[in-house]
């Protein structure tokens, strides 16, 4: 996506993931969180399934909050600053060297109702959650943004934004331990809370806290899509000051926390950064004005672009490729998982373009936030999807088994590796990816019935972190 970025030739990916006796995507790509990615457990945790949220016995948090309400709202609000602080009073002795000191003053306020100030001003219309080093405050907006985050992703959703607003504060506290002076970058300081938020959200997982429960699955699913929804928009310079990065970014920094801890995230710097991020402007043909920047009709004339694309992305693995055709997604006497299909019997890929179309329509960022979007997923959301059943076709003729979750997590790992390809190509006239593709790629991943990372039959890989970081993995 940007000239010097450190990229492992697609070759190398492709021989890596498809040699066999891996186990999916299990290597460790430059620049990468270090994690090991197994369709089994996430980072070396099983795989649970429960209802993840606020625990019933949890304990009434002893803290002093202005203004605060009797509602869910504050409730979970309470309790999460109540659980951060524990993990690092903890964790600062144990990682820094440092005894842990609460914050001076919590805030809650309602953005419609009466003003309220922080030391960084007034609450009046102000929908939002921060931390303020003026007066060393954490506040948060009760009325519309947490109610309409639990209404979209449940209560985790207040969690993970807390938890990176206090990774703020624990940055104020660390100060030169994290590298941090007034001249800092925003995206450096965004990363590290993101991080940070990661590793609190281990300690969540390992049960270590008394006020939630987070199952490896949906719940981290969870606090996921919150930080998908909290993203830059598409064509912002990661440098800008108010930046927090794209999707993409900001996920692979929460899973860096989560996997190797507060350590890992208090090491952020530009430097080091800088070479995986992945925010972009648009190219000069991608008008950012246009409500359509960057996207192409998913059209037959996009089928033949993608097959060409595709083509020559996996010709090292020297095997011939499946042919896509529109034939409505879905195999005659084979597998059906539409709107896109890979027949092993033929070696074609058959794709409903109209279904893919509604899929792929421009992405409603604004509609997204409140819960009302009229868009779709984006256009490389539904060509993530086709990919994802060609890579089934290289696995296949390579002699890999396409039938079970090891197949799913090769299978994003190729899509990755394939988008690898794209960002890089200088080919006249060949499919590139453009800013906010890989965003909408993630898009695809957390949703419930994606393809990206299922096998032949539809069958996907439980934990939409471990389907994240195996096309992260490919990419990178």
């Amino acid at each position: 996506m940007r000239t010097g970025g450190s990229r492992r030739p697609v070759a190398a990916v492709i021989a890596g993931v498809l040699a066999l006796g891996l186990v999916a995507c299990g290597g460790k790509s430059p620049g990468g969180t270090g994690g090991s990615t197994s369709p089994g457990s996430v980072d070396g945790l099983p795989v649970t399934h429960f209802s993840s949220g606020l625990k019933a016995d949890a304990p009434k948090p002893q803290l002093q909050v202005r203004n605060v309400a009797d509602d869910e709202s504050d409730r979970v609000a309470t309790a999460t600053i109540a659980d951060v602080e524990a993990y690092w009073s903890q964790q600062l002795p144990a990682d820094f060297g440092m005894q842990f000191q609460p914050v001076k003053t919590l805030l809650s306020y309602d953005s419609n109702g009466p003003n309220q100030q922080s030391g960084c001003g007034d609450t009046k219309k102000l929908i939002n959650a921060f931390y303020c080093g003026k007066d060393d405050s954490v506040s948060w907006d009760r009325g519309v943004l947490l109610p309409a985050m639990i209404d979209q992703f449940g209560q985790l959703s207040v969690v993970t934004v807390l938890a990176h607003e206090f990774g703020h504060a624990v940055q104020f506290r660390l100060m030169d331990k994290a590298g941090i002076t007034r001249n800092t970058p925003t995206i450096v300081t965004e990363q590290q809370a993101d991080c940070f938020a990661g590793g609190y959200f281990r300690w969540v997982a390992e049960g270590k806290s008394k006020y939630f429960n987070v199952s490896t699955s949906e719940g981290l699913n969870a606090a996921l899509s919150s930080l998908f929804l909290v993203r830059d928009t598409a064509g912002e310079s990661a440098l800008g000051k108010d930046s927090h990065g794209t999707a993409f970014d900001r996920l692979f920094a929460f899973q860096a926390g989560f996997e190797k801890g507060p350590k890992e995230c208090a090491g952020f710097r530009l430097e080091n950064i800088k070479p995986r991020l992945t925010e972009r402007a648009f190219d000069k043909d991608d008008k950012k004005e246009n409500a359509n920047a960057g996207d192409m009709a998913i059209d037959n004339k996009a089928i033949g672009y993608l097959q060409k694309s595709l083509d020559s992305a996996f010709q090292p693995a020297g095997v011939a490729g499946p042919k896509i055709v529109a034939q409505g997604g879905s195999c005659q006497g084979g597998p059906a998982t539409p709107p896109a299909s890979y027949c092993p019997s033929s070696n074609t890929v058959t794709v409903d373009l109209q279904a893919l179309a509604a899929l792929g329509r421009p992405v409603d960022q604004q509609g997204e936030f409140s819960g009302q979007s009229k868009g779709g997923h984006g256009d490389f959301a539904a060509f993530a999807e086709i990919a994802s059943r060609y890579a089934l076709g290289i696995q296949k003729a390579k002699g890999a088994s396409i039938d079970n979750t090891n197949a799913g997590l090769r299978t994003a790992c190729l899509v990755g590796a394939w988008a690898a390809v794209t960002a890089t190509t200088t080919e006249q006239g060949a499919m590139r990816l453009s800013a906010g593709d890989l965003d909408e790629a993630i898009s695809d991943l957390l949703r419930p019935d994606s393809l990206v990372a299922s096998d032949v039959n539809g069958k996907r890989v439980d934990a939409g972190f471990s389907r994240v970081e195996a096309m992260r993995v490919g990419y990178l």
